[in-house]
């Protein structure tokens, strides 16, 4: 799949977002149509000869520069608020709940399983095709901005304060979601992928994601000492190990994402290498430490280890 996935409000993949889109252009066609008649008598006034008419002036002035106006923008205003209800409206009772939190500048990701235990992860959502799912929004420093274009609307995270938002994707594939709030340096690149896919594909994932971590190499299993001695558990998590740290983004199954540090780079073993030994050339802001004294041995286990970790 491309790594730059489909970031278009207009492209629209949800039901959420197929309303917004149609709101758009009847927004667009009204604004079109009120341009077309104040810039019309503009024209008329300025290219049309001689004395006009005052009564008749008057009344195109009146007519084409007040009430045409006043009577489109209430119809747009009333055709906008009516989506409202549905726009807001909660999934239905049994759908999925996802828990997101904002930080800067990264994502926090808890999914609800039937039986109340929750499965974390990072930077990453997945979500069955054709289903509402429910999310619980939420920062954990300063005011974000949850937006995934593809599939609805946005809404803030607030520190304190616990939002919601519906989603029903309606078609497979891979969408980009951002921060819409400026939320400091890093903000641009605080960004997050979302894969729409079936049922049964989404099961497989969420069971795998509850599984703990596995790695399998001789070389991986040095990469995990390293982690261990380098003071990584003391920020990341992964479940399955001493690891267990709650600053930083849960690596139980960081192998398996598509991307580093919230979709700077794609997940590969070379931009890995360089996220971890160059970390603020790559992301200025983030509080993750530059680990710039590793051997290059040292380096080449931990990103085999990592990497295994699916």
């Amino acid at each position: 799949m491309n790594f730059v996935p489909s970031q278009s409000a207009l492209d629209h993949a949800g039901v959420g977002a197929e309303s917004i889109a149609g709101l758009f252009w009847v927004m667009l066609i009204g604004g079109c149509l009120i341009w077309l008649i104040v810039v019309g008598l503009a024209v008329y006034a300025i290219v049309v000869p001689g004395q006009h008419d005052q009564k008749r002036t008057r009344m195109l002035v009146i007519g084409g520069g007040a009430v045409f106006p006043t009577i489109v923008l209430t119809a747009l205003l009333t055709y906008g608020l009516a989506m409202l209800p549905d726009l807001q409206r909660p999934a239905p009772e049994g759908s999925q709940v996802i828990e997101v939190a904002g930080v800067r500048w990264w994502w926090r990701i808890h999914y609800r399983m039937p039986d109340g235990n929750r499965v974390e992860t990072a930077n990453e959502i997945h979500l069955p095709v054709n289903e509402p799912v429910e999310f619980k929004l939420k920062s954990e420093d300063v005011i974000h901005a949850f937006w995934v274009p593809s599939l609805g609307g946005k809404v803030d995270m607030m520190p304190g304060r616990e939002n919601r938002l519906k989603l029903h994707p309606t078609r497979v594939g891979v969408y980009r979601g951002v921060c819409a709030e400026y939320c400091g340096e890093a903000h641009t690149q605080m960004a997050f992928d979302v894969i729409v896919e079936s049922r049964e594909d989404y099961d497989e994932w969420l069971r795998q994601q509850a599984s703990l971590a596995v790695a399998i190499s001789d070389e991986a299993e040095a990469g995990r000492k390293i982690f261990a001695g380098s003071g990584c558990g003391a920020c990341h998590s992964i479940r399955g190990t001493s690891a267990d740290g709650v600053v930083g983004p849960d690596l139980t199954h960081f192998g398996s994402r598509r991307s580093i540090g919230a979709s700077v780079l794609p997940n590969n073993a070379d931009n890995l290498t360089r996220w971890i030994a160059e970390t603020h050339r790559v992301k200025s802001g983030v509080e993750m430490p530059a680990f710039e004294t590793l051997a290059e041995d040292e380096l080449r286990a931990l990103v085999r280890y990592l990497g295994e970790l699916k």
